[in-house]
């Protein structure tokens, strides 16, 4: 739960949302969607986290 709290969305990402990341890009249909890095994790990436003992 605590884990969960933490996410900008207020859940861990599923695998199946992982697996769709996947197939989007591996499909040929997206060959023009080359060097791309897909951070699928529900915000974490973007998050700014507060320097320890600030707060």
């Amino acid at each position: 739960r605590a884990l969960e709290a933490r996410q900008p969305h207020g859940r861990l990402v599923t695998t199946v949302e992982v697996a769709a990341s996947i197939l989007f890009l591996a499909d040929p249909a997206n060959g023009s969607t080359t060097g791309v890095c897909l951070a699928v994790d529900g915000g974490m990436h973007s998050l700014l986290l507060r320097p320890p003992g600030s707060g």
